[in-house]
Formats: C-alpha cells, sequence, structure tokens
C-alpha cells in the first residue's frame, strides 16, 4: 500500500509531510522520556523484520492480486505506540530513499497509512482493551486479526481520500472505495495470522517483551536470544524468501488498475517531475535490485538478496542511531538539570 507519488498533489503531500513530521518529533521525545536501554536495539531488529517482511507479497487467491505485512501492529505490540510509529516511520523513508517504494512527495501519507492508524488507533483503541480482559493464544489470534483488519481498514480508506482530496479524477471515489477495502480486509486477515503467530512465539521465548497492562508478566532473560533470532529471521526472509514473493500487483495497484486500466499512474507537473529526479538519484537499489537491468534470473535473484540483507543492516543502523542520538541528548539534558 505504498503510494507513489503520482496518486497525491503537491498540497496533499506537503500537508501529510508537516504532520508526520509532527508526529515523528512528538513520538521521539516520548521515546526519550522513557529510560529503558532495550528498547533501541529491539528497535533496530524489529525494524530489519518488517522490512524484510514487507519483501514478500502473497497471493490473494482468486483476485489475480496479492498483498504484503504492513507491520505497524506488530511493531506497536512490542514496542509501544510512540517507538512503534518511529521505527514504521524510518522503515518507509528507507524504502522510499534507496529502493524507491513509495513516493518521496508521497511519504508522509505512507507514514499516516501504514503507521498512523495502525499505532495510535488499531493497537490502544482495539488490540490493547481487548488483550487486557484476556491474556491467552486464542485471545492474541482474535485481538490481533480485529486489531490488524481495523487497521488496514484504515489505512486504505485514507489511501483513496487522499487521491480524493488530490483532485484524481481518474479514481472515482465510490468506484476506487468499493475495491480498496474488500481486497486490504483480505489481507488484514493476513496480517493479523502472521503478527499473532509472531506475538505468540515472543511470548513464549521472552513474555516481558509484550507490551500488555496485565500484572506479573515473566522474564526469561531470553532478550540477546530473541534479538539475534528476529535478525536472522529478517536476513533469511530478505536474502532468500524474497525470491518467492508473488508477482501479483499487489492490492492498491491491483484497485487502481481496475479503475484505469493501468496499475500506476503518469505524474504531472514540475514538482513532481523534480522530486522524481531526486528519487530517481537517491535509489541505489530500485525496486530492490540492481540498477543495470539483467535478463539473467540468477542475477535478478542476487540484487533481490542483495538489496533485501543492505536494507535490513540500513534499517537497523539508521534506527538504531536515533535511539542513541536521542539518548545522547537526554543525557546532556539530564546533566544541565543536575548542574543547575
Amino acid at each position: 500500500m505504498h503510494m507513489s507519488d503520482a496518486l497525491i498533489s503537491v498540497t496533499v503531500g506537503g500537508t501529510m509531510l508537516a504532520a508526520t513530521f509532527g508526529i515523528t518529533a512528538k513520538s521521539i521525545k516520548k521515546i526519550k522520556d522513557v529510560s529503558d536501554e532495550s528498547k533501541v536495539p529491539l528497535m533496530g531488529v524489529m525494524g530489519a523484520f518488517v522490512f524484510a517482511a514487507q519483501m514478500i507479497n502473497f497471493t490473494i487467491p482468486g483476485t489475480g492480486s496479492s498483498g504484503h505485512l504492513g507491520g505497524g501492529l506488530l511493531l506497536s505490540i512490542l514496542l509501544g505506540p510512540y517507538a512503534g510509529f518511529v521505527t514504521m516511520a524510518s522503515i518507509l523513508l528507507i524504502q522510499a530513499m534507496f529502493f524507491g517504494d513509495g513516493g518521496l512527495l508521497a511519504y508522509g501519507c505512507n507514514v499516516f497509512n501504514l503507521g498512523f492508524y495502525t499505532c495510535f488507533i488499531a493497537y490502544p483503541y482495539v488490540y490493547k482493551k481487548l488483550i487486557n480482559k484476556n491474556y491467552s493464544k486464542k485471545n492474541i489470534i482474535i485481538t490481533s486479526l480485529v486489531a490488524a483488519i481495523v487497521g488496514l481498514q484504515l489505512g486504505a480508506f485514507s489511501v483513496v481520500v487522499e487521491t480524493l482530496l488530490s483532485g484524481k479524477t481518474e479514481l472515482p471515489f465510490s468506484t476506487f472505495l468499493m475495491l480498496m477495502q474488500p481486497i486490504h480486509l483480505a489481507i488484514g486477515v493476513v496480517e493479523g495470522l502472521v503478527t499473532a503467530a509472531v506475538v505468540i512465539f515472543i511470548h513464549e521465548v521472552e513474555p516481558g517483551l509484550i507490551q500488555i497492562d496485565v500484572e506479573k508478566i515473566e522474564k526469561k532473560n531470553n532478550f540477546k536470544k530473541v534479538l539475534v533470532g528476529l535478525f536472522l529471521i529478517a536476513a533469511l526472509i530478505g536474502g532468500i524468501l524474497s525470491w518467492y514473493a508473488s508477482e501479483y500487483p499487489d492490492g492498491l495497484e491491483w484497485s487502481i488498475s481496475k479503475v484505469t486500466g493501468q496499475e500506476e499512474l503518469e505524474s504531472k507537473g514540475k514538482i513532481h517531475e523534480l522530486i522524481g529526479n531526486l528519487q530517481e538519484k537517491t535509489a541505489i537499489l530500485p525496486d530492490y535490485s540492481f540498477k543495470t537491468q539483467s535478463e539473467n534470473i540468477e542475477n535478478e535473484k542476487l540484487g533481490t538478496s542483495f538489496s533485501g540483507i543492505v536494507g535490513s543492516i540500513f534499517t537497523v543502523a539508521f534506527i538504531v542511531a536515533i535511539g542513541y542520538l536521542t539518548k545522547i541528548f537526554r543525557n546532556k539534558q539530564k546533566f544541565k538539570h543536575e548542574v543547575r
């Protein structure tokens, strides 16, 4: 559900960028106020995991469409909403900058559609309220399903509204809406099941990492094992399993093609052209492959594997850098306060 710049106007893109930067800044401040030293490496590893997982599109049977994990709900469950949002914003920035996945002008829209609704609505108002009533494996599955569907439905609706406000007459509101919501309902079911599976796994290995309000969560001191295990899984997904991603268009591209007959719209305007040229230069691995196109299938696989591993490392490095810069800033402020 990564929107391209062609789907939005400069006004809508600029407004959503400003809103995203504001919420990200507030979220970083919230993280800064929490002195949990374990959160930074977990943010980095979970970021790499979600980055890699988003490379695998799964086929939606009977539709000719595909979907991939969003990951915002999973990040919130393990990191809390603020750290989850910052992690998702970091993943989407790296995807747009270095892999050309999602437009730079549309970056704010994509952070909202994939991160805001899951972290600040689906997680606190659906997942937490339901899971705290009965913390069991069965309820983790049910709650993850409901919360994932709610978050993705809000994100899909947001895409339709953003194109409407951008004046995209090629995508009539009601027609586009009637395609976007059902296809993302199916994707939401898969996202809910995957989220539940990961949460149950981590609950078994290190239940202290789960962000819930129930009392007496037992810690097993397996934090490092969880970090290493998740990073290895991310490397496996990005490096090898990504070869087997569905070739069908994702839910957004599929919906656009059903309305317009093509999976993407054409960008128009000088600002769109300028930003597009900028993204061509920054995208060192466009579409998760080498810039030099090759007909050789082995070279294509090598490009995908390289992109998956490099992207995972970039994500870890970027998020950990944010985390430790925040920690340094917090310590300086604390020192100044003590001196006074």
